[in-house]
């Protein structure tokens, strides 16, 4: 005996609720990225580069060819001072 086709309407839907889902939320993070596909398994030299490359560019994926860098980056130092106990 057959199955009838509405009884697999819902799993239907529901498929392609998540495939669409899927599908946006990697555009989404893709366009967060500059077009750039997502990094994955960065240790603490990726995120120190990538910071880097956000006070230079301004986006954190961006990269210069610029052999200076812009004006006011030498007093943008990524380094937190600790509070002095006095």
């Amino acid at each position: 005996m057959g199955v009838p086709f509405e009884a697999l309407l819902p799993y239907g839907i529901m498929l392609g609720m998540f495939a669409f889902s899927a599908v946006s939320v990697g555009k989404l993070k893709e366009m967060q990225n500059g077009g750039k596909k997502t990094r994955r398994g960065m240790d603490a030299w990726d995120r120190v580069m990538l910071e880097r490359d956000r006070r230079l560019t301004g986006f954190a994926r961006g990269q210069t060819d610029k052999a200076e860098a812009p004006p006011g980056f030498e007093l943008n130092n990524p380094w937190r001072m600790e509070q002095r106990y006095i």
